[in-house]
């Protein structure tokens, strides 16, 4: 499969899910802004991708993510971010969502298991939604250390300019 092919939007994804479903796999969602790919992404999406039988990823769009981590992110647009989270092995579906939390991607899709980075614990957007259906919610320890911001400040150390992120 290309890689632009697992790119789909809202309503294809929904009609994917039901394919799956028929199938008898378990689907899993995730989301997040993913803006630039390091490590700490990479161990969380294959946890992810293990708790079921293919992984959905819900990419926050340029406009969410401005409007959360302020207007000098995302440093990579959404079409590169869907395109680097689609060549992974680990990750099925990518869908770009444009509110600031994916609830209403997640009642469209309704996947069998939610995952969030334990550092949400206090609140997952679609709890409610996955698990009125019978879902759970599982969350991923975190990386020590590796965050986007992290990868942000350790460029403009080594090659100087703006120090905020």
């Amino acid at each position: 499969m290309k890689n632009e092919a697992k790119i789909l939007s809202r309503e294809a994804m929904a009609q994917e899910r039901a394919r799956l479903r028929a199938a008898g796999r378990r689907l899993v969602f995730t989301n997040g802004a993913f803006d630039i790919l390091h490590a700490g992404h990479v161990t969380y999406l294959q946890f992810a991708r293990e708790q079921g039988d293919a992984l959905c990823v819900g990419l926050n769009s340029d406009a969410s993510v401005k409007r959360y981590k302020g207007d000098r992110r995302p440093v990579n647009g959404q079409a590169d971010r869907a395109l680097v989270l689609a060549a992974l092995a680990c990750v099925d579906y990518v869908v770009i969502f444009d509110e600031d939390e994916p609830k209403e991607l997640i009642a469209a899709v309704v996947p069998d298991v939610l995952v969030k980075g334990a550092d949400w614990a206090h609140y997952v957007s679609g709890r409610d939604i996955v698990e009125a259906h019978g879902g759970k919610v599982v969350l991923a320890e975190m990386v020590a250390g590796r965050s986007t911001t992290n990868v942000i400040k350790r460029i403009v150390e080594v090659y100087g300019g703006a120090s905020s992120a």
